[in-house]
């Protein structure tokens, strides 16, 4: 069953429209049909005429309303969200109040109320919802998972990810760079910047992972050239159960490419992986020879498995991450349809976004107490 899908964002300048576009075109399961793509008319109209969308709207409310008025087989069946942060709560609620599922760009807010208020919506609609943490899609990073939740490791002791850039390392906001400009204007970031945008992207990754739930946290952020967010952080962290861990991420590190690596280390062996090679997963035993393990192969988990296109020896990368959680999305839709009971939600939800502001929240409040240990807030209630 192919979805109708529409965007809100993302236009014709923007890397996220292109990416999100990408990504669905994998599977043949989307038709990007209708979109709201700038946040003015004009740029919008625009940018729907050279994608060729069947609809195109000056506004996201003109999308909502005009959309909603439609046949139930005519209009989309879901909207993605590729706004500033700002817009995610706004768009996302105003859609899922309308009956429409919802994919939504990370963080999914800029505070944790309203991510809590999201919660409880998406709850009692029981509309779909997908939060684009699109490194929890690739292959290797659920056979990570595979291999921390089935025990391979032992019991977890240290957990360390770091997520490294370089492109705001000069004040390109000031030379007219677009989404330099929103990333670090706290009116459309929210109070939080690299924080929220590759931090978010490092501690999701780590629960994903891991499962752990982090208890307290001291952190440290940075920012240069005046910024009015952070741009640098550094924050120690410390896990319910007892083990404990380093988040790290910097978009002002010279020459820093980007790209989350992790490690896992525990009391039977300890995992690697890093994005640049996302077809690797390094397992060290504890007394044994290091194993490589390759996306692709046979002896992976089945959610590893699932999630590999082309046979071993034909790399996939960052689309195909990407596309993994769209095509579960998708699944989880279709499923809702025919009243079955749906797979497992192999893709980031509500609640993981709910969990990550209230990481950045605290993280926000431990830096402002000049890095003084802080219970991570419930992202529950």
């Amino acid at each position: 069953m192919r979805l109708k899908m529409g965007m809100i964002g993302g236009g014709l300048d923007a890397m996220a429209g292109g990416l999100h576009r990408r990504a669905t075109a994998l599977d043949g399961r989307f038709d990007l049909v209708a979109g709201a793509l700038s946040s003015t008319r004009e740029r919008s109209l625009a940018a729907a005429k050279a994608w060729g969308l069947l609809r195109a709207y000056g506004s996201w409310e003109e999308m909502l309303k005009k959309e909603s008025a439609l046949p139930a087989d005519e209009r989309i069946d879901f909207v993605t969200v590729a706004t500033p942060n700002h817009l995610h709560v706004p768009v996302a609620k105003a859609f899922a109040e309308a009956g429409f599922h919802v994919a939504c760009d990370k963080p999914i807010g800029v505070s944790l109320y309203e991510a809590r208020e999201l919660c409880r919506l998406i709850e009692e609609s029981g509309i779909v919802f997908l939060l684009t943490h699109n490194y929890t899609g690739y292959p290797m990073v659920k056979q990570a998972r595979h291999m921390v939740r089935s025990g391979e490791l032992g019991e977890i002791i240290k957990v360390m990810v770091e997520y490294p850039q370089g492109w705001l390392l000069d004040a390109i906001e000031k030379q007219g760079h677009k989404g330099a400009g929103w990333r670090t204007d706290p009116a459309k970031s929210g109070p939080a910047g690299c924080l929220a945008d590759i931090g978010s992207h490092a501690q999701n990754m780590m629960h994903t992972i891991t499962g752990l739930e982090i208890a307290e946290l001291c952190a440290d952020l940075g920012s240069l050239h005046g910024r009015r967010v952070d741009d640098d952080i550094s924050i120690l962290l410390r896990f319910e159960g007892g083990a404990r861990g380093i988040l790290a991420a910097s978009q002002v590190m010279a020459g820093e490419e980007g790209g989350p690596n992790i490690r896992i280390y525990g009391t039977r062996g300890a995992l690697e992986w890093r994005q640049v090679e996302p077809e690797t997963l390094v397992h060290r035993g504890k007394d044994q020879p290091v194993r490589i393990l390759r996306r692709g192969e046979p002896y992976l988990c089945e959610a590893a498995r699932r999630a590999s296109r082309l046979p071993p020896g034909h790399p996939e990368g960052y689309y195909e991450a990407f596309a993994n959680l769209y095509l579960n999305f998708a699944d989880a839709i279709v499923a809702g349809r025919r009243g079955v009971k749906a797979a497992e939600r192999d893709f980031p939800t509500a609640t993981d976004g709910a969990r990550t502001m209230a990481f950045i929240e605290t993280a926000l409040e431990s830096n402002a107490a000049g890095g003084k240990w802080m219970r991570v807030k419930d992202h529950t209630h």
